[in-house]
């Protein structure tokens, strides 16, 4: 399942090429980020993930 919409990737980076392989590599580091997000929250005894857990 991939995390990110191309589209939209590519809409805000419309002055920009973008390799194929950059959305693959974007996707693992917002799958990262969710999960630390995720432990932060787990960590603060809470199941809402919130802003301040990025």
């Amino acid at each position: 399942m991939s995390l990110i919409v191309k589209a939209a990737v590519k809409d805000a980076l419309s002055e920009h090429n973008v390799s194929a392989d950059f959305y693959e590599a974007l996707d693992e580091e917002v799958a990262e980020r969710l999960e630390d997000a995720v432990q932060r929250a787990e960590a603060n005894n809470r199941k809402t993930v919130q802003a301040r857990d990025l």
